[in-house]
């Protein structure tokens, strides 16, 4: 018996409302634009076309900034940001997605499109959007 699946791509389950920041800009800004968009992720911005996208959480910030210390207003996102990250396709299958965030214990990864961030992709978005609402 040949059982026919769905494919449910990352498109289909991921977020486009994601938050992003300058490199340059302020661990205390980015408080304030993440207490602002109610979100513990930002995407950092490229500096330019051959520059790689970053990310920052508040683990991050709890880590770097928070346990050494550290002056929000004195130490900038570039600092402590993760770059490269890594990103995922959009028509990528979500049981691929899932194994590339078990394999790297990612948190989030943003979805590039032609060289550009379209949207952003959690395990909860895979399981919840994805998984759960294919059994409805």
């Amino acid at each position: 018996m040949n059982e026919q699946r769905t494919v449910i791509r990352v498109k289909d389950v991921m977020k486009t409302d994601f938050v992003t920041i300058d490199g340059i800009a302020t661990i205390a800004d980015a408080l304030k634009l993440m207490k602002a968009s109610k979100t513990s992720v930002l995407v950092v911005n490229k500096r330019n076309d051959d520059d790689e996208y970053g990310m920052i959480n508040s683990g991050d910030i709890a880590r770097h900034v928070l346990a050494k210390d550290r002056a929000p207003e004195r130490v900038n996102v570039y600092e402590i940001m993760s770059k490269p990250v890594i990103s995922v396709h959009p028509d990528m299958d979500i049981r691929y997605c899932s194994r590339l965030f078990a394999t790297y214990n990612l948190v989030r990864a943003p979805v590039l499109e032609n060289k550009r961030v379209i949207g952003m992709v959690s395990p909860n978005a895979l399981v919840l959007d994805g998984l759960y609402n294919a059994f409805q």
